[in-house]
């Protein structure tokens, strides 16, 4: 990958993250539950790795070549199904089915229901755990595919995240790349009033993790972190994401209630005019 986006390829991207998150605000509006702050902070992320950075293909999901991606924080699964429906893995409409009785769409992903899904997850901090397994087994098999785990900043409370961090450090799993929604807030409030994290970038460097800052919602920005994170092969990069919950909406922006809470139809269609008219 390049490490300047073109001026073409970022208004590309621009307009894949706001259908993304157009998609979100309807599947949880008719869903009538789920998270809405997360899934908006990070459709920049999902819009760059699938639309540019991800070696994937949507007609193959099993492709053994592909890039290896773990939603470590699965409630924030409504911004991957949006995704991978614009990417090409499911249908539109089936967004619609968020959370329902039979849906494939779970409120957490379940790894049998989707093509591609490598993971199910929903309790927390056991993503980055699979993540190393997956770097090692690839190791093992001599496979050069790039394993990513996105995790929430709110997530890095679990002790377990710390565990599987020390391991992929001292084995230098140069192909495992964190992305962690640095968005400060999680279901009880501020991570700052919550549980501080603060150096957290140092904290990874301690660990052996090559650790970046990028704006979460710079696609130039987010495209140097990853392509920095890339020619690290001696140990596993880290790229700290500064996101804002609930970006694109801004009467919902930085407000942790928003971290769990699903809009109502006329909410909906006020956060959809904004988000399509975002001079209003």
């Amino acid at each position: 990958m390049t490490t300047i986006l073109s001026n073409i390829k970022i208004k590309e991207l621009e307009e894949k993250a706001r259908d993304i998150r157009i998609s979100i605000i309807e599947m949880l509006a008719e869903a009538k539950s789920g998270h809405t702050g997360g899934p908006l902070g990070m459709a920049d992320v999902f819009a760059l790795l699938y639309f540019y950075m991800l070696k994937h293909d949507p007609q193959n999901p099993s492709w053994s070549e592909r890039d290896r991606l773990v939603l470590s924080n699965g409630h924030i699964c409504p911004v991957l199904y949006a995704t991978m429906a614009h990417a090409g893995y499911l249908p539109l409409e089936e967004l619609k089915t968020l959370r329902k009785f039979g849906s494939r769409l779970q409120g957490h992903p379940h790894r049998e229901f989707l093509p591609a899904m490598e993971t199910s997850s929903g309790p927390l901090g056991e993503g980055l755990s699979q993540a190393v397994g997956m770097a090692l087994a690839l190791r093992v098999d001599g496979k050069e595919n790039q394993v990513y785990c996105l995790m929430g900043d709110g997530e890095l409370n679990e002790g377990q995240i710390w565990e599987a961090a020390m391991l992929a450090g001292k084995e230098k799993l140069g192909k495992l790349i964190g992305i962690v929604d640095r968005n400060n807030i999680q279901i009880d409030g501020s991570t700052d009033k919550v549980m501080p994290l603060l150096p957290l970038k140092e904290k990874f460097e301690a660990f052996n993790w090559h650790a970046i800052e990028a704006d979460g919602h710079d696609f130039q920005s987010l495209n140097n972190a990853l392509v920095e994170a890339q020619a690290i092969t001696d140990k596993p990069s880290i790229i700290i994401a500064r996101t804002i919950p609930g970006k694109g909406v801004p009467e919902i922006e930085n407000d942790y209630h928003w971290h769990g809470k699903a809009p109502s139809k006329e909410e909906a269609e006020r956060f959809i005019s904004v988000l399509k008219n975002p001079s209003l």
